[in-house]
């Protein structure tokens, strides 16, 4: 059905795979688009009352392709800004709760899809990181309201302009992360999660669900979050942000 995830339902449980493990499952404008299609897939399809996010491999997700930073693009950067504001709003306004299962590296964008499910489980390995300042580009994707609803104004200004890594000890204190578990215990902490939600009643999950994000929409709204595809496309004409890209991809390559 896609050609960067993977999907399967099981009763009332849905999985999503992120499948490009060779690559640390990067999120090209491909992959942000078969996410939002695999959401609108589990609203519509199947009866889901819980899906589970995750990456094969050994990360959870390296984050925007780099690959898009360089070289020709298919899609323009303001398309590409498009589709992951919409990536992410499709997998937060999907009917079925979001559970985030993060191994290994959440980078960047991968941040922000684990933001946009409802719980987040993590393994005590998992490292966090959100380096596009230091790309010469502003976080987009509606990534800086989801971060201030979840770790609050200061800390989210501290994360994203430093672009320091932070571990999931940090980032369970910051109140990002539900649990954090030993690595080997990370699938049984989640599918038990998933299972005693599963045994609830829909309409109650679903019904709380959009309760609470209509309350923090109030508090943090992500409404103006088209306007990250201004920015985006500002700091790709700006000539300091552009040496500074070039200076950090020239590093990464060596």
């Amino acid at each position: 059905m896609f050609k960067t995830l993977r999907t399967e339902i099981d009763g009332s449980i849905g999985r999503l795979e992120l499948n490009r493990p060779d690559k640390l499952n990067p999120l090209s404008s491909e992959a942000l688009e078969e996410i939002a299609l695999a959401a609108r897939y589990f609203d519509e399809e199947t009866e889901a009352k819980v899906v589970i996010v995750s990456g094969a491999g050994r990360a959870f997700s390296a984050g925007a392709d780099l690959k898009s930073f360089g070289g020709k693009q298919d899609k323009s950067t303001h398309e590409i800004a498009e589709i992951g504001r919409r990536m992410a709003e499709s997998l937060e306004s999907m009917r079925a709760l979001a559970i985030a299962r993060i191994q290994g590296w959440c980078v960047g964008g991968g941040l922000v899809l684990a933001a946009a499910c409802d719980l987040r489980i993590a393994s005590v390995e998992a490292k966090f990181s959100i380096p596009e300042v230091d790309l010469g580009i502003p976080l987009a994707w509606g990534g800086i309201p989801r971060l201030v609803r979840e770790l609050g104004p200061a800390l989210t200004k501290e994360l994203v302009l430093t672009c320091r890594p932070f571990d999931a000890n940090e980032a369970k204190a910051a109140g990002f992360l539900n649990r954090v578990v030993p690595a080997d215990a990370l699938d049984a902490e989640v599918d038990a999660l998933a299972a005693s939600l599963a045994a609830k009643a829909g309409h109650a999950l679903f019904s709380t669900k959009r309760h609470v994000n209509a309350v923090t929409d109030q508090m943090v709204g992500t409404g103006r979050s088209w306007a990250d595809a201004d920015g985006l496309v500002t700091a790709f004409v700006d000539e300091e942000c552009g040496q500074i890209r070039r200076d950090y991809l020239k590093m990464r390559s060596s």
